[in-house]
């Protein structure tokens, strides 16, 4: 029998070296590649909501394992797959299981960070969902430990793997619009967006009820400060937590800056400053602002001029741009990318129903050459892929190298939300604002006792 060790090294395979031949198993097995009709053996963990989708779209592999806090929540998913095995602990998960090659990770913000780098230090492929995780510090580490790990990985903003958000890129460094200097983005969260029309703006609940039976609440919290479990925090609502969630720019600005950031080859900002909503101690201390604006500073690269980026969320916009049409509106959520020789408009997920405005100026431009690679299928068919290349292929379009610099990026901004009204200067070499020892606090908040990263 084949260790797993052996079986991970096998599935190193270069799945586009054999996509254009059907190639018995054992011609290839002694150059460490494999066909890609091998199959990989996926683990989900959080798998009630988002995690759910993730694993519909890995149909075609093996389903083996799947792991959640709170069994009711993740029935549904238990029962479409009758064969994978059943953990409420992924420590347990991992050993156990040995045959596992990839985990989809899909829980709270806040537990993001631990059970990557567990699945990465056991050698597995990691795909997990937007943001990365739940501070910078956390981002930082994630992000040298895949490389250290040798490991494929994958963020979750599925928009990096569409067909608009390489167009952007592509047009931008065709000049389109010109050189790029200010960029407004913005979304209609919290008010608005399924989960979000019950946002929290309150203090910590002081109820307690009972937990639960089908929920391990200890598991639940994982890093975070103890507090007693109470319907408030899950399921779903623990996006409007600091202790939890990372609100309305650490959920959406992973999907509606992500083009603005790699198309301008943005990378950390030099400095941070909001203004927002309520901010009373008993409130801020707890739950994430209604509405905010968030002013980022990003210092020239290359030839590339400064960028000052604003993000409103909370249903506030931007002002209208006079080159769109009286009759179009401002989607709900989208970007204004605008250079010294025009101005684009896109949606939400990586710059959905990009253009440039207004309409004639669209049909007017000649389109350049796509010189950008395409990922073929779906974000989570271009992270099996990147697994079954194995360590020296090609990384997944998301891969924590970018992923965790966005994320930081994101998580920067919302540090920024809770020093409201102060200017933060950032120190991107040593993760640290060079003016503000409150701001930095929240760089790498303490674990609960019992937990390490």
């Amino acid at each position: 029998m084949k260790s797993p060790l052996s079986r991970r090294k096998f599935l190193a395979a270069s799945a586009a070296a054999t996509a254009f031949q059907i190639v018995p198993r054992h011609v290839i097995a002694g150059s460490g590649q494999t066909p890609p009709s091998e199959k990989l053996n996926i683990a989900g963990i959080g798998v009630g909501g988002m995690g759910a989708s993730n694993l519909r779209k890995c149909k075609d592999e093996n389903i083996v394992a799947l792991c959640d806090v709170d069994h009711d929540y993740a029935a549904p998913t238990y029962k479409a797959y009758p064969k994978a095995k059943i953990y409420t602990d992924y420590r347990e998960m991992f050993d156990k299981q040995k045959d596992i090659d990839g985990v989809i990770i899909a829980t709270p913000d806040h537990t993001h960070a631990v059970i990557t780098m567990r699945a990465m230090e056991a050698g597995k492929h990691v795909f997990c969902q937007k943001p990365l995780t739940h501070t910078v510090h956390e981002a930082r580490a994630i992000t040298e430990a895949a490389k250290r790990y040798g490991v494929q990985t994958q963020m979750g903003n599925q928009g990096h793997s569409s067909e608009y958000i390489r167009l952007m890129k592509e047009w931008i460094d065709d000049g389109a619009i010109g050189d790029v200097r200010e960029v407004h983005a913005w979304t209609d969260r919290p008010v608005g967006g399924q989960v979000w029309s019950t946002f929290a703006v309150k203090g910590k609940s002081l109820e307690r009820p009972a937990i639960p039976t089908s929920l391990n609440w200890d598991l639940w919290l994982g890093p975070a400060q103890y507090r007693h479990y109470h319907p408030d925090y899950h399921p779903k609502t623990w996006r409007a937590w600091i202790d939890f969630g990372t609100g309305p720019l650490g959920d959406m600005g992973c999907h509606i800056l992500d083009p603005a950031f790699w198309a301008l080859d943005l990378g950390a900002p030099e400095m941070i400053n909001a203004s927002t909503t309520h901010w009373e101690p008993d409130v801020s201390s707890q739950t994430f602002p209604r509405a905010s604006i968030v002013r980022y500073q990003f210092p020239a690269r290359g030839k590339k001029p400064p960028v000052k980026l604003t993000w409103y969320d909370g249903r506030l916009l931007p002002p209208r741009p006079e080159e769109l049409e009286p009759d179009r509106e401002l989607p709900k959520s989208g970007a204004i990318i605008i250079g010294d020789k025009g101005k684009m408009l896109h949606g939400s997920h990586g710059a959905s129903s990009l253009r440039i405005i207004p309409e004639e100026r669209m049909k007017a431009y000649q389109r350049p050459a796509k010189t950008i690679p395409r990922v073929k299928g779906s974000h989570e068919d271009d992270w099996i892929r990147a697994c079954k290349e194995g360590r020296d292929g090609t990384p997944a379009s998301s891969s924590f190298e970018y992923g965790g610099a966005l994320t930081e990026m994101a998580l920067l901004g919302m540090a920024a939300i809770q020093m409201k009204d102060q200017n933060l200067r950032w120190d991107t070499k040593n993760l640290r604002f060079t003016n503000n020892e409150d701001a930095n606090a929240l760089i790498n908040p303490p674990y609960r006792e019992g937990w390490t990263l």
